[in-house]
């Protein structure tokens, strides 16, 4: 027996004469509401994608649609708009900002939904403190969805022992996810902006895209000057 609900010239006949029920209308999903958007701003855009529109084009883009499809281009565009305040919201920060005590809570803890914040509490007259402020400032201008912020430690951490400086923290959502308190651990004044740029896409912080740690030559330098010392050594050993 054939199929009723297939597509046929003959069940089109069959329809017309009531003989058949009307065929069902098939259930349209969000990918199907996706696909044709995406289908009529491609024409009407030259091929351009809605995500690489700014305000203005997507404002005209509008004027140029239909009817029938203005109600989903009205909710793509209300969704780029918000990706976009997001955006521009994250890419708000470029800059160190100092802080106290009373402003820890809102910097840091409450800095933004995974908001990545990283916190310098240093003090003054400390040349290492003053090394890492600037080291951080380039890195702040190069990561502007990265929040950095600065406070001195009498001002923030009362008693904090200045032995513990610098202090560097990094805070997501509110917990602190790394720490690293005092010169060796960021290798005192022999410390790099690669260095802290490399600490910090470890954990996540900021997106470099550092794939190897510059530490390592160091490393790899002194390891072959142990061993050309040690094969010298060998070398004068013999020859007496």
């Amino acid at each position: 027996m054939q199929d009723p609900n297939a597509d046929t010239e003959w069940n089109d006949v069959l329809r017309a004469k009531g003989i058949l029920p009307p065929k069902e209308k098939e259930e349209i999903t969000e990918d199907d509401i996706v696909n044709m958007l995406e289908n009529t701003i491609e024409k009407k855009s030259k091929g351009k994608d809605y995500d690489e529109m700014n305000k203005d084009e997507l404002d005209d883009l509008e004027d140029e649609i239909d009817d029938e499809d203005e109600k989903m281009f009205e909710m793509y565009r209300r969704q780029r708009m918000k990706e976009m305040m997001e955006q521009q919201k994250k890419s708000s920060f470029g800059s160190v900002l100092e802080i106290s005590k009373a402003d820890w809570v809102d910097q840091v803890n409450k800095a933004g939904e995974n908001v990545w914040v990283i916190v310098h509490v240093y003090s003054e007259g400390i040349p290492l403190c003053k090394l890492v402020n600037q080291h951080l400032v380039q890195l702040a201008a190069r990561f502007p969805t990265t929040k950095f912020v600065k406070g001195r430690a009498s001002v923030c951490i009362p008693n904090y022992p200045e032995k513990n400086v610098p202090t560097l923290f990094i805070y997501r959502n509110g917990d602190l996810k790394k720490q690293w308190v005092g010169p060796h651990e960021i290798f005192g004044m022999n410390c790099k902006v690669e260095d802290l740029e490399w600490m910090f896409g470890q954990v996540g912080a900021v997106p470099t895209e550092m794939e190897e740690n510059p530490r390592k030559q160091i490393h790899d330098v002194m390891q072959s000057n142990i061993r050309s010392t040690t094969t010298g050594g060998d070398d004068d050993e013999d020859d007496w």
